[in-house]
C-alpha cells in the first residue's frame, strides 16, 4: 500500500548524484513508501537548449535506479504531446493513482522560489505537498510567495540534504571539455554515455 508518495521531475540529461541522494534523503526524512521519477518531454523553462533524446533520458534512468525497488519512472510526461507542465503531470499521476495517496512534489529550494513563474501554481498546491530540499546557505524568502498563493505553508515540508555541487549542466560541459565525470553519477550512466557519445558536441 503506497500511502505517501514522492514525485520528482527533471530533465535528467543526465541524472546524477544530486538527483539521487535529494530523492534518498526525502524518501527517508518524510517517510515515503514510493519514489517516481518523472523525466520530461518538452520543459518549457529550457525552450533554448537542445535535448537529449528521451529515449537516452530514459535509459540513464533506468540504469541509474537499478536494484532500488522503492524507486521507479512513470513516463506520464513522456507519452503525452505539449510542454511538460507539473499540473498536468501531477493531474495525471492523480488520476492513475486514485485519491489515497499523498503526493510529495520533490523540488529545490530554487525552484520553490520560482513557483509563482509556474504554470498553474494555485493548482499544483491542490494537488501535492512541496518537499523542498534545503541546501547549506540557501535561504527562500516564503513572505512573497505566501502572500500570492494561499495556502503554501501548509502544504511545505523541507527536505535537509548535504551541499553537493553537481549540475547537469556541467556534466554534460565536462563531456564535451574532455574532463572526467566519474564519481559524479552512477558508473552504469558514466557508461552509456560513452558508449552512446552523448554531449560531445
Amino acid at each position: 500500500m503506497i500511502r505517501r508518495l514522492g514525485i520528482l521531475g527533471g530533465t535528467f540529461d543526465p541524472i546524477h548524484h544530486a538527483h539521487l541522494v535529494a530523492a534518498e534523503e526525502a524518501r527517508c526524512q518524510l517517510a515515503l513508501d514510493h519514489v517516481l521519477f518523472v523525466p520530461a518531454r518538452d520543459p518549457p523553462h529550457k525552450p533554448q537548449r537542445p535535448i537529449s533524446a528521451a529515449g537516452h533520458r530514459l535509459r540513464m534512468l533506468e540504469l541509474a535506479i537499478a536494484g532500488k525497488p522503492y524507486f521507479s519512472i512513470s513516463r506520464v510526461d513522456l507519452d503525452r504531446p505539449g510542454p511538460s507542465y507539473t499540473v498536468e503531470a501531477l493531474s495525471l499521476l492523480r488520476e492513475e493513482w486514485g485519491p489515497e495517496p499523498a503526493f510529495y512534489f520533490i523540488e529545490g529550494s530554487d525552484s520553490l522560489a520560482e513557483i509563482l513563474t509556474w504554470y498553474q501554481p494555485q493548482r499544483i498546491l491542490e494537488l501535492t505537498n512541496l518537499a523542498v530540499v534545503q541546501r547549506p546557505g540557501e535561504t527562500v524568502d516564503l513572505a512573497p510567495l505566501q502572500a500570492r498563493l494561499p495556502g503554501l505553508a501548509s502544504r511545505l515540508v523541507w527536505v535537509q540534504m548535504l551541499l553537493l555541487e553537481i549540475s547537469s549542466t556541467d556534466l554534460r560541459a565536462r563531456v564535451r571539455d574532455g574532463r572526467p565525470i566519474s564519481y559524479l553519477l552512477p558508473p552504469a550512466v558514466e557508461a552509456y554515455i560513452v558508449e552512446q557519445g552523448l554531449y560531445r558536441g
